[in-house]
């Protein structure tokens, strides 16, 4: 039997091979580990759906596969299911596999613009990946082909493992356009990807002529941290800043943390911010909310789950807290360190990264100052905390010192306006400076 890559989640069409766990000729049984793949921003195991032989490894470490790509062939052990799921099919038992090109002259056909650039001459018209699935493209990609009706499965990708983007979209919808425009006539070559954000530079820059250089491969989550941010810079954002005079909220940290620490709960700052933020949500719903932009509608959402932005050798990965606002400070403290652990050991599962509805980025505990956190879509709002600082202010008409931490909410102004970014500010601030000493003790 063939074992695919299943898959693994809502929008995850591709990973990267991060280490194989299995040597050709090893027995395996189900269930077992057979490969590490990086996805999005998590590293996981796939499992085997049998027991048996692996008769072939058909991947390499640092190769990015699409679902349904085979992974290893397996000779099943006598008396196992020869097929156990959707991750299997037995080769054996395979018909001869029936041609989806159709037989039109090449005058008819479609290629991508690299393989009309690498080939010099036009492919079939229809393309059908060898995997039977459509080729891996960004989720906006397959929504715009949804809407206009076009099969993916038509079209080669250009990028890198197949990876079809935007230019290669365009393409194929103006090659339709001349057939439609010529009444079958021969069309014209598909034209080239005009120059963009996603368009491959025409050409490369020699930067070894000017000094030594050293070339490091984009990870997989350094290339998904590119295309969100690149998505995320298009939304039309405004930021908010403001002060929390946090000195009262040190004190009462400080009177806590050893309690906390017998309960295996490392009580840091984000916890209360936490849960500030939390009650703020629920007071101001509408930064709950996330763009229908198919259905021109405004989704209010009754849960409040909330992502915290991890620092980890990778790169930024943002791991979500579930039902903030049904937890107590104990919990969250508790939560959060568990969660940052397997994070920054790359443990964190894709079900961990989804679902949040809001998310807060602490540069605090680095020693971070003043900085305009970017949305992370398709939320509406970011709050960014920096590290407070010791300053005179004027209290009752005295100079005193207190500790002020610089806070800055991002926000879609398609969606929320100043006023609700003041007001939402302010209830944070007002949260954090007026924190009761009894949601902080243990029961």
């Amino acid at each position: 039997m063939d074992i695919k890559l299943p898959r693994l989640a809502e929008g995850v069409e591709t990973g990267t091979v991060v280490s194989i766990l299995v040597a050709e000729g090893q027995q395996i049984k189900k269930d077992q580990p057979i490969i590490e793949l990086e996805t999005q921003k998590a590293v996981g195991s796939i499992p085997a759906p049998d027991s048996g032989t692996v008769t072939k490894i058909h991947i390499k470490e640092g190769m990015e596969i699409a679902v349904g790509q085979v992974l290893i062939s397996l000779q099943p052990a006598s008396g196992s299911s020869a097929v156990t799921g959707p991750t299997a099919t037995p080769a054996q038992s395979l018909p001869p596999k029936p041609t989806t090109r159709r037989a039109e002259p090449p005058t008819q056909s479609y290629a991508s613009p690299a393989e009309e650039a690498s080939s010099n001459r036009l492919g079939d018209f229809r393309y059908e990946s060898s995997v039977g699935v459509p080729p891996p493209a960004a989720p906006s990609i397959r929504k715009i082909a949804r809407e206009l009706g076009i099969d993916l499965t038509r079209i080669r990708g250009s990028q890198a493992g197949g990876r079809l983007v935007l230019e290669d979209l365009r393409a194929y919808v103006q090659w339709l356009q001349q057939i439609a425009f010529q009444h079958g006539a021969a069309p014209a070559a598909p034209p080239q990807a005009s120059a963009g954000a996603a368009a491959r530079p025409a050409e490369a820059v020699d930067f070894s002529k000017w000094g030594p250089v050293r070339r490091e491969q984009m990870s997989a989550l350094r290339r998904t941290v590119s295309q969100r941010m690149s998505q995320a810079w298009a939304i039309p954002k405004i930021n908010q800043f403001d002060d929390a005079d946090i000195t009262g909220l040190l004190v009462l940290r400080k009177k806590y943390a050893a309690a906390y620490e017998k309960k295996q709960a490392h009580l840091t700052l984000t916890p209360f911010i936490l849960t500030v933020v939390a009650k703020a949500l629920r007071k101001y719903p509408r930064i709950n909310t996330s763009i229908d932009e198919a259905a021109h509608e405004i989704v209010f959402k009754d849960y409040c789950h909330i992502g915290v932005a991890v620092d980890t050798e990778a790169g930024l990965i943002v791991p979500v807290l579930r039902d903030v606002d049904k937890k107590s400070l104990v919990e969250l403290a508790r939560e959060l360190n568990q969660l940052t652990i397997k994070t920054r050991a790359r443990k964190v599962a894709i079900e961990d990264l989804q679902g949040a509805t809001f998310t807060i980025s602490n540069q605090g505990s680095i020693g971070g100052g003043y900085f305009t956190p970017i949305i992370y879509a398709p939320q509406v709002a970011i709050l960014g905390v920096a590290q407070g600082t010791s300053k005179p202010v004027v209290s009752d008409g005295k100079i005193v010192v207190r500790t002020l931490m610089p806070l800055c909410l991002s926000y879609d102004h398609r969606v929320l306006d100043g006023g609700d970014a003041v007001r939402f500010l302010k209830e944070i601030v007002n949260g954090l400076e007026s924190f009761p000493d009894a949601e902080a003790k243990l029961k």
